[in-house]
């Protein structure tokens, strides 16, 4: 008979210890054999500062102090340390920490300070009929709202609770409730919604996105939705990653209060309505952009969970990341300035210049391929992939192919081409240029052409600069760059898929 799985994992744990292992290798070990019941990094980490401080018992230490003696000024102020301190902090490190019960820190999280500890979400153990739901799904709504370019996209709501209720519309609090229930749905949170929505339009027509919540699906919301003639959006269970409140309006907004202190409820809510009003309405499209732009990823995956295979694998690679190539595109262009031509920095649009495609690896690059006009699936695929991917992938052993989510990449003829010719694809999360490193590459080109003593006075001339700026750059600063995937995918997990610093 196995022991308690928390001394059993604190076992393995003290064993990989002793055999040196990091503690990034240690806790791939415990998910290659326990998945999602292995324990987490900082339960790993914990320990393995116990053992490097001496320790060697396995057992809990005694847990001194009653629940009224132990809710001391002394514990309050220890408490609120190791929450600013780590903001992830759980029950269960505060316990560790303080030697005190459950029950007392209850008291002092919900009495003295007033906060609530909120676990963190753990992807959900997909089975292929979930997938194949969540791909059909995505499918359906793309297929519906072409893929996000229909303007009934305008008719789309989507919101969600969390310590308030919000969305782009109305952010209404709930006052004194814990908990959301069908009749404060309705008659608080939907009813302020749809009243907003519809003071100019009385007829305007909503789509209501919304989650399986309890409250949001029952006999009485649902009712409700009749009579007011919304419609619903489907929504599949274990799908946060498709939620545009779970992956950006409230992280968004949560970001942009971080480290500010309230000192009421009321204070929290008119902090959090005045970041949501100062979001620029740009941003709320791009949040739309991304949504459909996940949908596309998901099909691509299967059905498949992103978070799940950022979270759990890639924060885990190493020497993978070698065997991964990495592509993009980039504008390069001319401009005037008194007379003169001269070169200027990239991406600008509208703007007569030059547009490239190139893919790096580990210790090796592709041609730069330049492209005439604007960009599309076919486009894409007989004058990148066909001729140039292809062959370059045909050089390398076992590569998987990495691109952004720009639609000539995720169009269906791009993606059946991809599978036609056995291309494995590394999927990636929208909107994170921070995490490819050939954007890096694109950067010392384009300072190279700025430090020129003669610029390039036409697009010949600066064809002919960028081919040598490729092929100048020093494969090892390229390795470098590759080298550096481990550090990135560290920083985009600790900060929740936030932008990194690189």
């Amino acid at each position: 008979m196995l022991p308690s799985k928390p001394k059993h994992f604190r076992g393995i744990i003290y064993y990989n210890f002793q055999r040196q292992l990091s503690q990034q290798e240690c806790l791939a070990e415990l998910l290659s054999v326990f998945d999602n019941e292995a324990p987490h990094q900082s339960t790993i980490s914990r320990w393995y500062g116990e053992f490097k401080r001496g320790r060697v018992s396995l057992s809990d230490d005694p847990r001194v102090g009653a629940p009224k003696t132990a809710v001391t000024q002394e514990n309050v102020d220890a408490v609120r340390k190791l929450i600013i301190e780590d903001r992830h902090v759980t029950y269960r490190d505060i316990e560790a920490s303080l030697k005190i019960s459950k029950t007392s820190i209850q008291k002092i999280l919900h009495e003295a300070l007033g906060v609530r500890l909120v676990s963190r979400w753990i992807p959900h153990l997909l089975t292929e009929e979930q997938k194949a739901a969540r791909v059909n799904l995505c499918q359906k709504t793309l297929d519906r709202f072409n893929s996000g370019n229909s303007k009934n996209v305008y008719s789309i709501v989507s919101g969600d609770e969390s310590w308030i209720y919000s969305d782009h519309i109305a952010t209404i609090p709930l006052n004194e409730q814990r908990t959301v229930t069908a009749d404060s749905y309705t008659t608080i949170c939907l009813l302020k919604v749809i009243t907003e929505l519809r003071k100019i339009n009385p007829e305007r027509r909503i789509i209501l996105h919304q989650d399986n919540a309890s409250s949001h699906t029952a006999q009485k919301t649902r009712q409700y939705l009749t009579k007011e003639n919304v419609e619903l959006l489907d929504h599949l269970p274990y799908s946060p990653d498709l939620s545009p409140s779970d992956f950006f309006t409230f992280p968004k907004m949560k970001n942009r209060l971080r480290g500010q202190r309230f000192q009421s409820p009321e204070e929290a809510v008119d902090a959090f309505k005045n970041a949501v009003l100062d979001l620029p309405a740009n941003e709320w499209n791009k949040c739309f952009e991304n949504w459909f732009e996940r949908m596309q990823m998901c099909i691509n995956l299967r059905g498949e969970c992103f978070e799940k295979l950022a979270r759990n694998e890639f924060a885990l690679w190493d020497q993978e990341w070698n065997s991964i190539v990495f592509s993009d595109e980039s504008r390069f262009c001319l401009g005037m300035h008194d007379g003169d031509v001269f070169f200027v920095e990239r991406h600008v649009h509208h703007t007569v210049g030059v547009m490239v495609w190139g893919a790096i690896a580990y210790g090796s690059r592709s041609p730069l391929i330049f492209i005439r006009g604007n960009m599309n699936a076919q486009r894409y695929i007989h004058e990148v992939l066909e001729p140039h991917l292809l062959p370059y992938l045909d050089t390398l052993a076992d590569p998987t192919f990495q691109q952004d989510n720009a639609r000539p990449h995720v169009a269906r003829v791009t993606i059946d081409f991809f599978q036609h010719n056995d291309v494995t694809l590394l999927p990636w999360p929208p909107r994170s240029p921070d995490l490819s490193p050939i954007e890096h590459v694109w950067d010392m080109m384009g300072r190279r052409l700025l430090n020129l003593q003669r610029p390039p006075q036409t697009l010949e001339a600066l064809r002919e600069e960028l081919v040598v700026a490729w092929n100048e750059i020093p494969q090892e600063d390229i390795d470098h760059l590759i080298r550096s995937m481990p550090r990135r995918v560290g920083e985009y997990v600790a900060h929740q898929g936030a932008s990194t610093h690189y």
